[in-house]
């Protein structure tokens, strides 16, 4: 007697995965944030001056000005998609209700759609509507899982924390060094966080690592460079 073993793996959580995945890439994108931002900050006004008390306030109100700003920014977008699944789902369920033959029959078209023939897609709608319309229509009609909303509060922390940890690196490595080698110190701290956050990201989207890495670390050395010729000037101008 031949033992048929099945390859499909019903019970996978391939969206909560895809979801979990996005959360990390939007954590390493805010850290990156971080990075470049505070570090454009800190070395622009090292250009400028030498006094730390200076560079330190600098890259603190930076820190905590970013940080809010993201998590705000974050929160705003998150709430504001999250109130027109809400409104999608309010009215999914009322044509439901309303008209249950033709929501289960354009469920039906979906599937064929998607290269079921039109019996087996009447039957995959029937028997999905039967167990969960709302969940059966939401996902093939909108995309939308009504039992997994996005936070918007898990969303704001999440980006308040990656920014904040990709700052201190920039920060942290400048107010840590002698004058004359702060603002080197600092390139490298940036440099090493910049290759770190470019190589995550390009796993985590299955592109070229060292294409990602490049575009990271140009970016980082661009901002840092302008910054620091603006204090320069700045400071030259002023004294």
């Amino acid at each position: 007697m031949t033992e048929t073993v099945s390859t499909a793996h019903p019970h996978e959580p391939h969206a909560d995965l895809s979801g979990k995945l996005n959360w990390l890439r939007a954590g390493v994108l805010g850290a990156n944030d971080g990075i470049v931002s505070v570090a454009g900050i800190v070395v622009g006004v090292a250009g400028a001056t030498t006094d730390s008390t200076a560079i330190a306030t600098a890259g603190i109100a930076g820190l905590v000005a970013g940080a809010l700003s993201m998590a705000g920014g974050e929160y705003v977008s998150v709430s504001t998609q999250r109130d027109t699944e809400r409104a999608q789902l309010r009215l999914e369920k009322r044509e439901l209700k309303e008209m249950p033959e033709a929501e289960e029959r354009e469920l039906a078209e979906i599937y064929e759609a998607k290269g079921l023939s039109p019996e087996l897609a009447a039957q995959v709608a029937r028997e999905l509507t039967e167990k969960d319309a709302l969940q059966a229509h939401a996902e093939a009609e909108l995309g939308i899982d009504p039992d997994n909303l996005t936070s918007p509060w898990q969303a704001a922390w999440a980006s308040l924390v990656a920014f904040t940890v990709g700052a201190l690196l920039p920060l942290l490595s400048i107010a840590w060094t002698s004058t004359s080698a702060r603002v080197w110190a600092c390139a490298a701290a940036v440099v090493v966080g910049l290759v770190l956050t470019g190589f995550i990201s390009a796993k985590l989207g299955d592109a070229r690592v060292g294409r990602a890495i490049a575009r990271n670390v140009g970016v980082g050395a661009l901002t840092m460079l302008v910054t620091y010729y603006v204090g320069v000037l700045f400071g030259t101008t002023v004294g």
